[in-house]
């Protein structure tokens, strides 16, 4: 599962290469260190940076390159003025003298300002032909800066990029110096984020581990590598202990950790998501019903009844990393509209797929054990009701919330969901009020920078800036944006290391060729076609409006990805299958349909952009 709801731009590069006819430019075109800045000469923020970017070009001297690029300060009256009179320079030299002046003549930007930059320019006494050529280009060089500000993820100034990638550290001389000096620790950080910001990341990493798995197994090594999984471990205190194999405790305990994730985030969803408002989340909802339903019967018309006839969850889930991971490499090709209805449909397929293992694939129940589980999670529902923000003791009683399930005989994963309900939201916090208040701080300390023997901010100030950082984010808000990469990059990838694996051979496949062909066909035929007639039915009986966005062939496009299974697949093919002969055969069919779904799904999206692109030639 990935976070993958909120399609605003966020890039970490810069839009535009540096032009030495557009940009304005201090230092060597060779210089190895090129640093731009998207700023406003009414932002205070950037008044007091430009003192330590000064700073910082004394001390590198000719291997830095700088550059200025606009983005007035929004709600401001005088910034764009400010920035097109800056732009009215005849000259590189002209610019910088004027953009100097506007950062320091006087402590926040006034007209006189702008009235002296002016005169020094000359603009005041230009014919009016002339002063409007000027202002027009003026106008139109602030505006190319603006709109790449927007392409580059500029959300507030002063933004910086280093070498084409953006900065998010702190502003002072030292950390700057480190970043664009490239530090060992500063190299592999943006190298860690700059993978996980790449969106098919996540699918990636899982893709390479499923493949891992699969070698391993097939290899000399393959015993072995069986053999590690099914080691025990565990703990003992005295006559007591708890101890499973590693492969059950990453199945039933890590695994959770994913599940408290797709709680989170289902949360998150129905409360400020997509699926927020009844209009907006009647398609992908009736799309995610039929996408369920209709795997789910095209197994069992194949499959009679007998063993393998519990198997009928497998075809119904979706793998959301997988397929949004496809959709973010095929780009533009999608509409934004349409990746928001598939990331919302495989929202609501994983409510589906936690309600199909809560009631379908658990083992023999234990009601003393399930009444315990009950009294802990009316705990969560007081601390919750109490107002309780931090999030510790959510975490202890969820721990032995979800031991109670794991010994009840519900599995255990489902104590992840039931955590992630509880864990509390809250009311907006007043952004003008705490960044008021965060300033007082701050500048009450800088007074104090010439005392002695200080090594840093007082702890009753870092204490009360942590009270407001605390105070920015929801605890939901903040374990969501905390575990979701854990579970990502770490979690998920265990998981298919530890289940991927399966021996490939002639004799796996005797048969169970009505097995592979059950899930095959749910996963590549069934997806889709729920998605299409669900879909459709809504539309038709007015419970749900199609966006004009994008056409019914792209909706069957998005519902031939979310045949991806994998994971949810995987795992729930490990509750209804547990014969390994069975179970490895389960697996197969749902890698094999998987690859088909992704190379249907990307045909058919590839395709019909490109129809649409030749029809409006």
């Amino acid at each position: 599962m990935t976070e993958a709801s909120d399609f605003a731009a966020t890039g970490v590069r810069l839009d535009r290469p540096v032009d030495d006819d557009l940009d304005h430019i201090l230092g060597p075109a060779q210089a190895p260190i090129t640093l731009v800045e998207y700023g406003s000469y009414a932002c205070p923020h950037c008044r007091a940076a430009n003192e330590r970017i000064t700073e910082v070009r004394n001390q590198l001297g000719e291997r830095l390159r700088y550059v200025f690029r606009h983005r007035p300060l929004i709600g401001s009256d005088i910034a764009r003025p400010a920035a097109e009179l800056a732009e009215s320079a005849a000259s590189h030299a002209q610019f910088w003298d004027a953009h100097v002046t506007l950062m320091t003549r006087s402590p926040a930007l006034t007209e006189e300002d702008l009235q002296a930059v002016a005169d020094t320019l000359g603009l005041t006494r230009m014919d009016a032909d002339r002063a409007h050529a000027v202002a027009e280009r003026a106008r139109q060089r602030v505006a190319r800066d603006i709109d790449s500000a927007q392409a580059s993820g500029v959300r507030y100034t002063p933004t910086f990029f280093i070498n084409g990638r953006r900065y998010d550290g702190p502003w002072d001389e030292s950390s700057f110096t480190d970043a664009m000096l490239g530090s060992l620790g500063h190299r592999v950080r943006t190298a860690a984020l700059s993978f996980a910001s790449w969106a098919p990341s996540a699918g990636i990493l899982l893709l390479l581990a499923s493949i891992l798995a699969m070698v391993l197994t097939n290899s000399r090594m393959g015993a072995a590598f069986e053999a590690f999984w099914h080691t025990g471990f565990g703990f003992a205190f005295g006559e007591t202990g708890f101890r499973m194999s590693l492969l059950h405790w990453v199945n039933d305990a890590l695994l959770t950790i994913f599940f408290l994730v797709v709680g989170l985030e289902i949360k998150r969803e129905f409360t400020v998501g997509h699926l927020a408002s009844r209009r907006a989340a009647a398609l992908p909802i009736a799309a995610a019903i039929g996408g369920m339903a209709v795997p789910a019967l095209i197994y069992l018309v194949l499959i009679p009844a007998g063993p393998w006839s519990l198997g009928w969850g497998v075809p119904m889930a979706t793998d959301t990393a997988f397929a949004v991971a496809l959709v973010a490499m095929l780009g533009a090709r999608v509409p934004v509209e349409l990746r928001i209805f598939l990331t919302a449909a495989a929202i609501v397929d994983d409510i589906g797929a936690i309600l199909v293992v809560a009631v379908f694939y658990s083992g023999d129940l234990h009601a003393g054990y399930l009444a315990a589980a009950a009294a802990l999670t009316g705990v969560l529902a007081l601390l919750n009701r109490a107002g309780i923000y931090r999030v510790l003791p959510y975490m202890l009683t969820g721990v032995a919330l979800w031991a109670c399930v794991h010994a009840g005989g519900l599995h255990a994963t489902l104590a992840g969901v039931i955590l992630a309900a509880f864990i509390p939201t809250r009311p907006p916090p007043d952004f003008t009020t705490l960044a008021m208040q965060a300033e007082a701080i701050l500048t009450t300390e800088a007074r104090h920078r010439g005392e002695q023997f200080r090594r840093g901010p007082s702890a009753p100030a870092l204490e009360a800036l942590d009270a407001i950082h605390d105070r920015l984010e929801s605890p939901a808000d903040r374990m969501l944006r905390n575990v979701a990469p854990r579970s990502s990059y770490l979690v998920l990838p265990i998981f298919a290391l530890a289940n991927a694996g399966v021996p490939i051979s002639t004799d796996v496949f005797s048969q169970h060729g009505m097995l592979v062909l059950a899930i095959v066909a749910g996963l590549s035929v069934g997806k889709p076609l729920g998605f299409i007639l669900a879909s459709a039915l809504a539309v038709r009986i007015g419970l749900a409006h199609k966006p004009d966005a994008y056409s019914w062939r792209q909706l069957a496009g998005a519902g031939t990805l979310a045949g991806i299974g994998f994971t949810m697949s995987l795992f729930i093919a490990g509750q209804a299958f547990p014969l390994a002969g069975d179970f490895a055969v389960a697996k197969i069919a749902v890698f094999a349909a998987s690859v088909l779904s992704s190379v249907l799904g990307v045909a058919m999206l590839w395709r019909t952009q490109a129809r649409k692109t030749a029809q409006a030639a």
